[in-house]
């Protein structure tokens, strides 16, 4: 996740050496909350739900196995088409990318335990509350100004 500008200040120099260090040395390059891998393009159904190449099953979003669901090519090998039309993909795919979470939502609070190696859809949901807050503040803030200057 880039960092906003305005929060660029409460971030250590090394940022990039200690985000690098939690990602790949302590996480082994695999997201902490659900496992994906990172840079790797992961077939997924859009409601948690992801295929996990390495075990071969689906797993949710925290990582435990799912049972119940065919493989991804035994999906395609089931959808109806047309002649000549190609049918729908009954999944998405996206490429997983990590980055380093503050579980406390303190940038300044670098401790390694309150870091966490999240790939992009674990960090959305951890930080959802977070954004929401942010959002109504800045709401707040903004009619509070067309209020003065009004």
């Amino acid at each position: 996740m880039p960092i906003a500008r305005e929060h660029r200040w409460l971030y250590p120099i090394d940022w990039r050496e200690l985000s690098a260090l939690i990602r790949f040395g302590r996480a082994k390059g695999r997201c902490e909350h659900c496992d994906r891998p990172h840079g790797r393009a992961v077939v997924h159904l859009g409601d948690g739900r992801w295929w996990d190449d390495k075990r071969s099953g689906w797993r949710d979003a925290k990582g435990r196995k799912v049972r119940g669901l065919v493989s991804p090519a035994a999906m395609l090998d089931r959808q109806p088409g047309l002649a000549g039309i190609a049918p729908p993909l009954p999944y998405r795919v996206t490429r997983v990318l990590l980055a380093s979470a503050h579980l406390n939502h303190d940038p300044g609070d670098n401790r390694p335990r309150n870091l966490a190696a999240l790939c992009q859809a674990c960090h959305m949901r951890h930080d959802a509350r977070e954004h929401r807050r942010r959002r109504l503040r800045n709401h707040f803030r903004a009619s509070a100004i067309g209020d003065l200057f009004a």
